[in-house]
C-alpha cells in the first residue's frame, strides 16, 4: 500500500496483512461523516482497522477514549465542548504516560495554520484534511500507530515554521471574536465557495451558512463578501 511497508508478495504479503491491526476511535460531531469514514475504510484493500468507538463532542470523546484505550484516535479539530485541543488535554491528564500510548491523528475540514499548530502543540501526531482518500487515511492511521508524524506537505510547512520560531503568534482580537465554525465559513467564503458548496463541505444547511456569514460580517464590521475576502487575505487566512 505504501513505501513504508516495503514490498511483499505471495504468502508473505498475506501474513503481513493479517499482522497489521489497529483499534480506532472516531471523534467528529457529524454522524454522517463518521459513517462515511467507516465506509471509506471498509472499501480499501487493507484489513486490520477496527473502529471500537465513536464520539460527537469533547465529553463523549474523553469517556470513549479512556474506556476503550484505542491505538489511534481520528480527532476533529472543532467539537462542541472545547474542540480537539480540549480532548487532548483531558486525555493526557487522565491517562498520563503509558507503555501503549493512545496516538491522535487530526482529521479536519480546516487547513488553517492556527488549527494545525494548536492540535500539534496539544499532542497530536499528525494532521490530515477531510479531502484525503480512504486508502491514504488507512495508511496514515497505521503510520501514526507506529509513531510516525503524518502531514500533507503544506500542513507540515506550517508546523516547521511554527516550531522554528521562538516568537508566539500575535493575538488577533478581531479573529478572536469569531467562533470556530464562523472561522471555517469565513475561510471558505474567502476562497470563493458558494453557499451551497460550503453547506456540503461543513455538513450544515445553506440557511445556517447564511446565518454564519451575517454574524461574521457584523462582528468584523464588514459590508459584503468582497470586503471579507480582502480582510481574510490580509491576515493570510485563505
Amino acid at each position: 500500500m505504501s513505501d513504508e511497508t516495503g514490498a511483499a508478495t505471495g504468502t508473505d504479503a498475506g501474513a503481513q496483512g493479517t499482522e497489521r491491526r489497529v483499534r480506532v476511535v472516531l471523534v467528529d460531531d457529524h454522524r454522517m461523516f463518521r459513517t462515511g469514514v467507516q465506509a471509506e475504510i471498509g472499501r480499501t484493500d487493507v484489513t486490520g482497522v477496527e473502529v471500537v468507538g465513536e464520539a460527537a463532542d469533547v465529553d463523549q470523546a474523553v469517556t470513549v477514549i479512556t474506556a476503550t484505550r484505542p491505538e489511534v484516535v481520528l480527532l476533529d479539530v472543532h467539537l462542541p465542548g472545547g474542540g480537539g485541543v480540549e480532548v487532548l488535554r483531558r486525555c493526557a491528564s487522565l491517562m498520563g504516560a503509558t507503555e501503549d500510548p493512545v496516538r491522535f491523528l487530526a482529521l479536519s475540514v480546516s487547513d488553517a495554520a492556527e488549527d494545525v499548530i494548536g492540535v500539534i502543540r496539544g499532542g497530536a501526531r499528525g494532521y490530515v484534511t477531510k479531502t484525503i482518500t480512504g486508502t491514504d487515511l488507512v495508511d496514515s492511521i497505521f503510520r501514526v500507530q507506529e509513531g510516525d508524524a503524518v502531514f500533507s506537505p503544506r500542513l507540515a510547512g506550517f508546523v516547521l515554521d511554527a516550531f522554528a520560531s521562538t516568537d508566539a503568534p500575535p493575538v488577533d482580537e478581531d479573529l478572536d471574536r469569531l467562533t470556530q465554525r464562523e472561522r471555517e465559513v469565513l475561510r471558505l467564503i474567502a476562497r470563493g465557495y458558494a453557499y451551497k458548496e460550503i453547506a456540503k463541505q461543513l455538513y450544515i444547511s445553506v440557511k445556517t451558512v447564511e446565518s454564519h456569514v451575517s454574524a461574521v460580517l457584523r462582528k468584523l464590521q464588514l459590508s459584503n463578501r468582497h470586503e471579507l475576502t480582502r480582510w481574510a487575505t490580509a491576515r493570510r487566512l485563505v
